[in-house]
């Protein structure tokens, strides 16, 4: 008897259906059984107004996992960094496979790099984060919020509207548009979003339903270890601070060589959301054990907020004087 397919929920963007189809080759190889991506509508996709306003890049998920949870899909992929960090009850992150690269990536007329730009160079972005580091630099950029799919804002830029745009080298590889790139964006000058470049696989845990043994015990093969200890410590400043998948909030966790061995390397940047336009940007980091990773992400979180409180009171007193 043939085994029924695998069904994949993704949402119907070239970027995601890539993202997809690249874990359905790997569940194919490693299964023998066929896998069927599944186009999931998110209200991400179909509302253009900021994320802010709709609840976060977590409009891009709940419709994904919805298809999961209610048994039209089998497993979903999402980029790891629309993924709340509040566990969903009945779904189990089942894989976070090797992570791409997490910078960011400017696209700009001419080849410019960011230095190259004049001051007042118009950039478009529909993050938070980035507008806030953009701001931190001190180049007197323009920065613009924009929304659309990577073609589309990668368009602003070719009609002449925008002088360039800031978008994750990950997609824009996943993509095959790497030539596009005019600058890979030290992380020193601008740090990603958490999770950035890495892929997050849900199936359905004991309490969600049927779990397919076959499925989930390939996934685990799928699964890096080291990709998930360093999102785990960058999703763990994003919980800790409470800032929300679309807050001005950056983080990259990297695993280094220290004279005992492997260590966690964390660097986070946060900023106000009523301060992005004056790119006051706290940066702070920490290194420590792999196993620590949740601990030092949350610990980090916390002296971060800490260092704004103390900005903020500084700032108040200020303004008294």
């Amino acid at each position: 008897m043939t085994a029924r397919p695998i069904r994949l929920g993704t949402r119907r963007s070239a970027l995601a259906r890539t993202q997809s189809g690249l874990i359905a080759d790997r569940l194919r190889e490693l299964t023998g059984r066929e896998v069927e991506l599944v186009n999931v509508t998110t209200e991400g996709d179909t509302n253009r107004a900021p994320l802010t306003s709709m609840g976060g890049a977590g409009v891009f998920v709940s419709a994904v996992r919805g298809a999961l949870t209610d048994g039209t899909v089998d497993v979903v992929v999402h980029s790891l960094k629309d993924l709340p960090t509040t566990p969903e009850p009945g779904i189990r992150l089942a894989a976070v496979p090797r992570r791409a690269d997490p910078r960011d990536a400017l696209v700009s007329a001419g080849g410019k790099k960011l230095v190259e730009l004049p001051a007042g160079a118009v950039i478009g972005t529909g993050s938070p984060r980035r507008h806030a580091q953009l701001k931190a630099l001190g180049l007197g950029f323009d920065v613009v919020d924009i929304r659309g799919n990577v073609e589309t804002r990668m368009g602003y830029v070719t009609s002449g509207r925008l002088d360039a745009v800031v978008l994750a080298m990950a997609g824009l590889e996943r993509l095959g548009k790497q030539a596009d790139i005019t600058e890979k964006i030290d992380p020193i000058n601008m740090l990603p979003a958490p999770g950035q470049g890495a892929l997050a696989v849900e199936t359905r845990d004991e309490s969600g339903g049927a779990v397919d043994d076959e499925l989930v015990r390939a996934l685990a093969e799928i699964d890096d270890a080291d990709t998930r200890s360093a999102t785990t410590a960058e999703r763990a400043v994003l919980a800790e601070t409470g800032a929300g998948c679309s807050a001005p909030l950056g983080a990259l966790a990297e695993i280094v060589e220290d004279e005992d061995g492997p260590a966690l390397s964390l660097r986070a940047a946060l900023c106000p959301e009523e301060s992005i336009d004056d790119g006051d940007v706290v940066r702070l980091s920490v290194q420590g054990g792999v196993a620590d990773a949740d601990r030092l992400g949350r610990e980090l979180a916390i002296e971060l907020l800490d260092r704004l409180s103390i900005g903020e009171k500084t700032n108040d007193q200020e303004r008294e004087a």
